[in-house]
């Protein structure tokens, strides 16, 4: 018999620990398998963590251990899950980030694999029937017979839905001249692309390339203006790393916003590349996962999840924008792809390359510690100078005309200039929808989410009020729901109005609108994206997915139409997303060997992240940001976690989150500072009332532990719910 310590597939902090189960069958069974378990009357999934043999009788075992011990229902796996490093690195980004260890599997493991009950419907290996020539031997067949048999002869194994006539097909087999075979069949196919050489690198690429590979630091900051070349900096280490026989990793922020990554590495690489990402479905990610798994795949390119693809023998690991946030998981376990990039990198003994035109404030505030290496490309590969950029005042009457309240006069006149020499606009606004807040006049009634207390946006396009916080939909109202009055005032604007303002002023022009509401439909932002490269389109209008990693050569003039809207937002980053937004927008005109336009309109002028943003000044911006942030204590000169708590008595909820406070405070821990608790900006979320304790901190020896344990020791107590971020992006 054997005795086995065994998680549940429950997240929860209470039962973050391994229990104990016997098996007495047949099958195999070994650590990092998954098992089913009965598991308080309820048969759920277990994922193995240790497995040793005892001669003991389960009555035995229970008298030893002073509680009952039940068998495994069934053994679910025929292998282990994950080999050696990947265990060891779902251990340390469990503890790193304090999340239980089976949220971190589950985070890591596809849909099918993963250890969760659900996994048991997914989806598993497709076959599909081939047939194979055994004998070529025509004697005494019927013409269609030798048909059949000549096919199969010439052209070698065929499916088996080809060869047409099953009853043709089954006299074969029964002649033993076929025979049928089940091969796996691969439900995603990377797109056959031309293979095509290296570029020659420009002087600054070469001198990036050489410094790479032969710096000592492991982790190497690439920082580059926008079309500085990056992207053909990282084929070239990666066909060097190929060269010696090792594998790459490749990480981008969001496949679908950066579509050419993943075709430059096809056109480089071809079937060596992988690709993971959200928009496979469950059954092409496990294929694509095995594959991997399997050693078939050399190169893996992939969004956030990818840093734990179960690629071997890895020679390099690069993350492209590693500022943008997406990077950081929203929910349980909360990790953040780069510093669990980093964790692999040191277990690897690989380097790690981080690239960015705009890097965050932690990464280059490290670069130039000396902590990371460094290495720049401060001039465009086709040495064409940045964009002339223009800041446009909206406070100033002067730049407006009758056509618009939200175009400016000098805009309209550079839209007017490109269409007449048929050349492209890329509008950026960071708000979606048609009016962005409804209010009674009357009686000052603000029309706000139910759920969450966030502000309703009108859709134009299917006439609804939506959350963009939570997803709430309600109709359109008439009038108030308070007064009743029917005169409803609408203010605000987002894509949708900015599209209808382009079609109202320039009768005829083609606008292409690409925001979360259109690329709901999977498919519809590669055709977008496709058709304006394309020149179907004269103007682009979006939100920031429009901003990162596209390559438009007809594109001559980008204008982020409202650059304060991130400034309004209550976080420590707002300025340095501001900047970041402005400074990614601006890169996209100009690409080519046409000079590029752009333009920047405000409210506030005269803000830094804002001017420095429209002159893509990097590094005075990250002195300027770098002394609010040291004023502030936000990081990187302090580390932080975020407790939120929530519970549906607010007086219970806030007294918990002083209790908790006052329990830190006691400790005396040293550099340690405690913000809150403070109302979050969404502040009653489905009826659940929120309280946020921010702790600052330098160094987290003991703190993490005692924080933990206070957690583990408050949640689910009294209706309290708590959850712990660790690195947080906001606040």
């Amino acid at each position: 018999m054997k005795l086995l310590s065994v998680l549940t597939q429950y997240g929860t902090r209470s039962l973050d620990r391994a229990f104990s189960y016997t098996y007495s069958g047949n099958k195999r069974v070994e650590e990092r398998f998954r098992v089913l378990i009965d598991f308080n009357g309820k048969n759920i999934v277990g994922f193995v963590m240790k497995v040793s043999d005892t001669n003991s009788s389960i009555e035995e075992l229970e008298e030893i251990n002073g509680y009952k011990i039940k068998e495994i229902v069934d053994v679910i796996d025929v292998e282990p899950l994950l080999n050696d490093s990947l265990m060891e690195l779902a251990t340390e980004v469990s503890s790193y980030y304090m999340a239980p260890l089976i949220s971190v599997l589950q985070a890591m493991l596809p849909k099918t694999l993963s250890p969760k009950l659900s996994s048991l419907k997914g989806p598993k290996i497709a076959y599909e029937k081939w047939v194979e020539l055994l004998r070529n031997d025509e004697t005494d067949l019927t013409p269609k017979q030798i048909e059949m048999l000549r096919l199969i002869a010439s052209s070698g194994p065929v499916l088996k839905k080809d060869l047409g006539s099953p009853t043709v097909l089954n006299k074969l087999i029964e002649r033993n001249l076929v025979r049928l075979v089940s091969k796996e069949r691969r439900r995603f196919q990377i797109p056959e692309e031309e293979i095509e050489k290296g570029h020659e690198m420009t002087v600054e690429q070469r001198n990036a390339y050489d410094y790479i590979l032969s710096t000592d630091k492991k982790v190497i900051l690439l920082q580059g203006v926008t079309g500085s070349g990056k992207t053909e900096v990282y084929l070239r280490l990666s066909e060097k790393i190929l060269n010696n026989g090792k594998t790459v990793l490749m990480l981008v922020p969001e496949i679908n916003l950066t579509p050419a990554m993943v075709e430059y590495f096809i056109r480089r690489f071809g079937p060596k590349v992988a690709v993971i990402h959200s928009e496979l479905s469950p059954g092409e990610k496990y294929d694509e996962y095995r594959r991997i798994a399997k050693g078939e795949a050399k190169i893996v390119v992939g969004a956030r999840s990818a840093v734990f693809a179960p690629l071997s023998n890895i020679g390099l690991i690069i993350l492209d924008e590693e500022h943008v946030e997406s990077y950081k998981q929203e929910n349980s376990p909360y990790y953040h792809a780069r510093n669990v990039a980093i964790m692999r990198g040191e277990k690897e003994g690989c380097k790690v390359i981080l690239g960015s035109a705009t890097p965050s404030l932690e990464t280059k505030a490290r670069a130039n510690k000396g902590i990371y290496g460094f290495a720049s490309l401060p001039h465009r590969v086709n040495e064409k100078a940045l964009p002339n950029t223009s800041i446009i005042d909206l406070r100033d009457r002067k730049n407006y005309t009758k056509k618009s309240e939200k175009l400016s006069r000098q805009l309209l006149e550079a839209i007017k200039n490109n269409l007449d020499n048929g050349e492209q606009t890329l509008l950026l606004i960071n708000r979606r929808g048609y009016w962005t807040t409804i209010i009674c006049p009357q009686c000052g009634h603000i029309f706000k989410c139910p759920c969450c207390g966030g502000s309703l946006t009108y859709h134009k396009e299917d006439q609804m009020l939506k959350c963009h916080h939570c997803g709430f939909v309600d109709h359109y109202p008439h009038e108030c729901p308070e007064c009743h009055s029917k005169n409803l005032s609408r203010t605000g604007y987002g894509t949708e109005r900015i599209e209808k303002e382009l079609n109202d002023i320039f009768p005829g022009i083609r606008v292409a609108r690409l925001d979360s509401d259109v690329t709901k439909v999977s498919t519809k932002m590669d055709k977008v994206l496709k058709e304006f490269h394309d020149g179907k389109y004269d103007v682009l209008v979006g939100t920031e997915m429009i901003a990162k990693g596209h390559d438009f050569p007809n594109v001559t003039l980008a204008c982020v139409v409202l650059a304060d809207i991130g400034l309004n937002m209550p976080t420590f980053r707002a300025s340095e997303r501001t900047f970041q937004l402005i400074a990614q927008t601006v890169g996209r005109s100009g690409r080519s060997h046409k000079t590029g336009v752009a333009m920047i309109q405000t409210y506030n002028p005269d803000h830094y992240s804002i001017a420095l943003g429209a002159k893509q000044d990097y590094e005075q911006f990250y002195l300027r940001e770098m002394q609010q942030r040291r004023a502030a204590q936000y990081p990187p000169y302090v580390y932080m976690f975020v407790l939120e708590f929530s519970c549906s008595n607010e007086e219970r909820l806030v007294k918990v989150a002083y209790e908790f406070k006052d329990l830190i405070k006691t400790e005396n821990f040293e550099n340690v500072s405690i913000v809150g608790p403070i109302i979050p900006f969404y502040s009653l979320i489905n009826g659940k009332y929120k309280r946020v304790l921010l702790i600052k901190y330098k160094k987290r020896e003991g703190l993490d532990l005692f924080v933990k344990n206070l957690v583990e020791r408050y949640n689910g107590k009294s209706g309290i719910e708590i959850s712990l971020d660790v690195d947080p992006m906001d606040y």
